[in-house]
C-alpha cells in the first residue's frame, strides 16, 4: 500500500508526486516504479589530497554488550570497540574516507558502504571487489564519497555476511553537505536486532530455515547497540536533525512519529523535496535511510516517541523537552539541496532492457496455508536470480558501457517480500506504464511476492557491481547477481 505524504507550504511539488515514499521502501508495497529523472554522469572520483591524514584505525573484535538485564550475562559480540556501540564515520563532502580495518574474528570480513557510489575497489564485497580481510589480516579503504549523504557500514562477504552482522558489526557514514543546515542536534540513530537466547547469548548461525524463509529476525532491537527505547533529550523549540538507518539482518518494520512533526530531507542519502509522511509513518526495510528534521515543542515538559511498528509496536527512543526554551525561532524547514554530481538525465529511449526473475526459498503448501512454508533444497543455494544462485566467479549477468542507461524488470516470484539493493549507482522506481516518475533517488527498495518492479538508473561508474538482497541470510544463500559497466 503507497504511503501518501503531505505537501508543505513551502514545497510546489503537487500532493500526487509526493504520495509514494511508501511505494520505494514499503514493506505493504504496492509497487509503483518511478522513471528515472537523471543528472549528470559522475565523473572520476576525486584523487586524495596529497596531505591525506593517517588511516583511522577499525578493529573488529569479540566484546561483550549487555543486551539483557542481570542475571543474563552479556551477550558475545563483535564490534569495533568491544562495546558494541556502532562507530560513526563523520566527514565533509569533498573530504576522504580512509579508514584501516583489522579483523581480530575468527570469519573473513570485508566491509561495505552501503548508498555510497563508490570506486569498484572501495565498494566491500569481499569474493568479488576484493579479497576478503584474512582472520588477523587488515585492509585499508580510501575513497572520496561524490554525494553528501547518510550511509551504512555493513560486513558483505560472499557467503558469509549473515555472521558478521548478527553479532554486531555495523556503522554509520555520514558525509556532511558543505553547508548543512543550522541544526541544534545532529543525531545518528542505527536500529540493529539480535537473536538471542534465554540466557543473552546469540543463537547459532547457519540455520537454513532462516534463509529461506525470512532470515534471523532478532529477539530484541537495540538503537546506537543499547536495547531500546532510547531518550532524546532537547531544550524547547530546538531543532534535530535525525540520520536513522536499519542495519537488521532481516527485520524489516514501519516507524511512527508521536507527539513530534517530522520532515524528509533525503532518502537513502539523496535529498528530495521536503515533505511530511502521511499518518508520520514511513517503511524500513533493511539498509533504508532517512534524514529527518523536527522542531521540538516550545514547552518545557512534553515529549514524543519514535515507534517501530512490531507486534503492538515498539518505542525506538523517547524525545523529551527540558531546559530553557532555543531562541530565536528557526526559519522554516527547507529543501537541504542537492547531491550535483548524480547524473543530470536519464532518458528510457534507448535503455538497456533487462528481465530480472528472482526465484527459491521455501514455499507455502496451497493446501496448508496456515502452515509453515518449508524448503528441502540445497542449504548453500537456496535463493536464484534468473536461475543462477549467487556464489563467488559468478559471471556478469551482462554488460554496458559507461554512460548507457538501464531499466530493470524485476520479477519477485519468490514467497515472500524481497529487500534489494543496487551497487555503485542511484536509480529511480519507474511507474508501471512508464508514465511518470516518483522523484526519490534511491539505492534500496523492496519488491512484494508475485510482484514486477522496474528500476532505471545511468550506469556510469565503471566496474562490476551487485543487485543484491539485504536480508543478508538471503544473500549468503544466493539472493544475489552482478553486472558489469565498461
Amino acid at each position: 500500500m503507497p504511503i501518501a505524504r503531505s505537501p508543505m507550504t513551502n514545497d510546489p511539488a503537487s500532493a500526487t508526486r509526493r504520495t509514494l515514499i511508501g511505494g520505494v521502501a514499503a514493506l505493504a508495497l504496492t509497487v509503483r516504479d518511478a522513471m528515472a529523472q537523471g543528472s549528470r554522469a559522475t565523473p572520476a572520483p576525486p584523487e586524495a589530497p596529497r596531505d591525506a591524514i593517517q588511516a583511522r584505525t577499525l578493529t573488529a573484535a569479540p566484546g561483550a554488550n549487555p543486551l539483557k538485564p542481570e542475571p543474563a550475562t552479556p551477550t558475545p559480540v563483535w564490534s569495533f570497540d568491544g562495546k558494541g556501540l556502532p562507530p560513526v564515520v563523520r566527514i565533509k563532502l569533498g573530504e576522504t574516507v580512509r579508514l584501516k580495518v583489522e579483523n581480530r574474528t575468527d570469519k573473513p570480513l570485508s566491509l561495505h558502504w552501503h548508498g555510497v557510489r563508490n570506486q569498484n575497489p572501495m565498494d566491500g564485497v569481499g569474493g568479488v571487489t576484493q579479497a576478503p580481510i584474512a582472520p588477523g589480516g587488515d585492509f585499508t579503504y580510501a575513497f572520496v564519497p561524490p554525494d553528501a549523504g547518510t550511509y551504512l557500514i555493513r560486513a558483505l562477504v560472499v557467503g558469509g555476511s549473515s555472521e558478521p552482522s548478527g553479532r554486531g558489526l555495523a556503522g554509520t557514514l555520514v558525509v556532511e553537505e558543505t553547508a548543512p543546515p543550522a541544526v541544534d542536534q545532529d543525531l545518528t540513530l542505527l536500529m540493529q536486532d539480535w537473536r538471542l537466547n534465554d540466557d543473552g547469548s546469540l543463537l547459532s548461525f547457519g540455520q537454513a530455515a532462516f534463509a529461506a524463509s525470512s532470515g534471523r529476525l532478532g529477539s530484541l532491537v537495540t538503537l546506537n547497540g543499547r536495547p531500546v527505547p532510547a531518550t532524546i533529550s532537547a531544550r524547547p523549540g530546538s531543532r534535530l536533525r535525525l540520520r536513522l538507518g536499519n542495519a537488521c539482518n532481516a527485520r524489516g518494520t514501519r516507524i511512527r512519529f508521536d507527539g513530534v512533526k517530522v520532515y524528509v530531507l533525503a532518502v537513502d542519502g539523496q535529498p528530495t523535496d521536503t515533505f511530511e509522511p502521511l499518518r508520520a509513518t514511513l517503511p524500513f526495510p533493511p539498509g533504508t535511510r532517512y534524514d529527518l528534521m523536527l522542531d521540538m515543542p516550545t514547552e518545557a515538559g512534553a515529549t514524543g516517541t519514535i515507534t517501530a511498528l512490531i507486534g503492538n509496536g515498539l518505542s525506538l527512543a523517547t524525545l523529551a523537552v527540558s531546559g530553557e526554551p532555543v531562541s530565536p525561532a528557526r526559519a522554516p524547514i527547507t529543501k537541504i539541496g542537492e547531491n550535483r554530481l548524480l547524473p543530470a538525465e536519464v532518458k528510457l529511449q534507448n535503455a538497456v532492457r533487462r528481465d530480472i526473475t528472482l526465484t527459491g526459498g521455501a514455499r507455502i503448501d496451497k493446501d496448508k496455508p496456515a502452515a509453515e512454508p518449508t524448503y528441502a533444497g540445497d542449504p548453500a543455494r537456496i535463493w536464484a536470480v534468473n536461475g543462477a544462485s549467487g556464489t563467488a566467479g559468478l559471471a556478469p549477468l551482462f554488460s554496458v558501457k559507461r554512460g548507457q542507461v538501464v531499466v530493470l524488470a524485476i520479477r519477485n516470484e519468490t514467497a515472500f517480500p524481497q529487500a534489494l539493493h543496487l551497487h555503485g549507482h542511484s536509480f529511480r522506481l519507474l511507474h508501471p506504464l512508464d508514465d511518470g516518475w516518483e522523484p526519490y533517488w534511491l539505492d534500496t527498495f523492496q519488491l512484494l511476492e508475485g510482484r514486477t518492479a522496474r528500476i532505471a538508473f545511468k550506469a556510469d561508474n565503471p566496474g562490476r557491481w551487485l543487485l543484491s538482497s539485504t536480508v543478508l541470510e538471503r544473500f549468503d544463500t544466493g539472493l544475489w547477481t552482478m553486472f558489469e559497466v565498461t
